[in-house]
């Protein structure tokens, strides 16, 4: 049931008067902050569950709004507590339906908070953008532009959610293995050694913080063996691009993140993988490397009958290391 206070919002969003809608959005969002005493210390700021309620109009205002006006979201002007965070979401952060929205020549010159800048232009990217001469370098060093095999993967499958303007949004479920198209029954090795603390492996643990993930001294079959359902699976290899738009979307990890924090948590993998990891990278020799890792890996993929919904099973081996890698989970969405 629509309430009068939303058909009054939605008028005011179909005559154009967005200055009043974001203020609006700003009474709803600092009514989500509360003030409370701490035990035994001073008061301090609490979020409520305005932040919840105010959600559905800033997605009004992120996907329809002037650049101008939408941008003003994140801008703290409008007092304490009224500002969008990079963790602000309805059908999914807020700053990624703006990313979405308008390309970054127009949106740069508008954004203040760093967090910000930076999600929205590695959305940018995602959406295909070359930002490598317009926008600050990335606080990590990821590319401001895709990589060939980035590209490629895009064109399988474009992680970033489309937004709708009412709210909500479509999203590609990607997964791996996408179906059973050139799988075939595979006998699998006895297990690989598994390597612990390896920095690679927390990196993968962290991008798909629903699966599991290990590394062996072995080949991908030999990873795979160690979280597979059993020593016979029907599996196969593929190329690492065609893997990257899972690998991507299993960094989505729920509506307050975006395809951008995907990105970012891909790139940390591949540099620990590279041993690139460290701070300040990655410079030119660093990405050098990091394509040549890529353009070595042998990617190995398994169905495993008790999947779910999102599901994702991969191995990635180095040749050049003698290293391999597997991560496997599936859950529902």
């Amino acid at each position: 049931m629509i309430t009068y206070e939303e058909h009054r919002l939605r008028s005011l969003a179909d005559e154009g008067r967005w200055i009043e809608l974001l203020g609006a959005y700003r009474q709803a969002r600092a009514a989500s902050v509360a003030f409370g005493p701490t035990r035994g210390g001073p008061a301090r700021l609490r979020p409520a569950r305005g932040a919840v309620e105010a959600a559905p109009l800033g997605h009004l205002i992120a996907y329809a709004a002037p650049p101008e006006v939408a941008a003003r979201l994140f801008d703290p002007d409008g007092g304490p507590g009224t500002a969008a965070g990079v963790a602000d979401h309805d059908a999914g952060p807020l700053w990624e339906v703006l990313a979405t929205r308008h390309c970054w020549r127009r949106l740069a010159p508008l954004l203040g908070p760093p967090p910000v800048r930076r999600l929205v232009a590695q959305t940018r990217v995602l959406l295909g953008e070359d930002l490598s001469r317009d926008a600050e370098p990335d606080g990590e060093g990821v590319p401001l532009l895709l990589e060939r095999w980035e590209a490629a993967g895009r064109g399988e499958g474009a992680p970033v959610r489309e937004y709708l303007r009412d709210g909500g949004s479509r999203s590609a479920l990607l997964t791996l293995p996408a179906s059973r198209e050139g799988l075939a029954p595979v006998d699998l090795p006895e297990p690989g050694a598994r390597l612990p603390g390896q920095p690679a492996t927390r990196a993968l643990a962290e991008l798909a913080g629903w699966a599991r993930a290990v590394c062996v001294r072995g080949s991908a079959p030999h990873a795979a063996a160690q979280l597979a359902p059993g020593r016979v699976v029907t599996g196969g290899y593929l190329p690492f691009a065609l893997a990257w738009p899972a690998l991507v979307q299993a960094g989505v990890a729920d509506r307050a993140h975006g395809a951008a924090h995907g990105r970012l948590a891909l790139w940390r993998v591949l540099a620990a993988m590279t041993g690139a990891g460290r701070p300040g990278w990655p410079d030119r020799a660093d990405r050098a490397e990091v394509e040549a890792l890529v353009a070595r890996m042998r990617c190995f993929t398994w169905e495993d009958p008790a999947d779910r919904l999102r599901h994702l099973h991969l191995a990635l081996e180095d040749p050049a290391t003698g290293l391999s890698w597997a991560v496997s989970g599936s859950e529902e969405v």
